[in-house]
């Protein structure tokens, strides 16, 4: 598989690391310096594109690959007032894209638990709250998976409000937490990232999952599959 990668930060290395160690070709890696390296030329020579840059500029590098007919896998937050407007591009090019707020397989199925809960716990009137803990360079906040959490449980809720406390501090890779509050009980949920190559193990997972694909997809195609 050939793979071109937007955004060379922290999860752009740990992508090219875990590709090359299993044989797949980097097309290009684009950072704030080599902008006009993304181009349709090298496009074109990718099977897959992986996204991961910054809120400012997501929507811009994504756009610009779905209209050349590309497939994308995007796991920047913080732009998703336009994603709907990415996935028209998508559709209307015969491409393929994939977005995920977090491309971790463990916290994909963690969400399914908080969704079964959610339904039982509206039923019951708990108050529910969400917790998520970062580092201190993270851009966004709430932080994108905090709020897919929140809009998987208010899709079971009945658009109930959550309460949502971010914090910033060190190194934190990702910590989310969900307490269910009711009376004199409290049931806590916790998914803890330990290592930032979950992310990017997951992200190359759903390369490989559309690398001959075209269409919307989403992480639960890839859990299902």
């Amino acid at each position: 598989m050939k793979i071109g990668i937007i955004g060379y930060g922290k999860m752009g290395k740990a992508i090219e690391k875990i590709s090359t160690n299993k044989g797949y070709k980097i097309i290009f890696k684009i950072n704030s310096k080599n902008l006009s390296e993304l181009n349709k030329t090298n496009v074109s020579k990718c099977d897959v594109i992986i996204e991961f840059s910054n809120p400012k500029n997501a929507f811009k590098n994504i756009s610009f690959c779905l209209n050349l007919g590309a497939r994308v896998i995007s796991g920047t937050t913080g732009w998703t007032q336009k994603l709907e407007e990415a996935k028209k591009i998508c559709l209307e090019n015969s491409a393929a894209f994939l977005f995920s707020e977090n491309f971790s397989l463990g916290l994909n199925i963690f969400l399914e638990s908080v969704q079964k809960i959610a339904s039982d716990s509206y039923k019951n009137k708990y108050k529910i709250e969400i917790i998520e803990t970062h580092h201190l360079s993270k851009k966004d906040k709430p932080s994108g998976t905090a709020l897919l959490i929140e809009d998987k449980i208010l899709s079971m809720q009945n658009a109930r409000p959550t309460k949502i406390k971010s914090i910033r501090r060190g190194n934190v890779i990702g910590d989310h937490e969900i307490k269910y509050i009711y009376e004199n009980e409290i049931i806590s949920l916790k998914h803890r990232a330990l290592n930032r190559n979950i992310f990017a193990k997951g992200a190359i997972l759903a390369a490989e999952f559309i690398c001959n694909k075209k269409g919307i997809f989403h992480m639960s195609d890839i859990i299902k599959n």
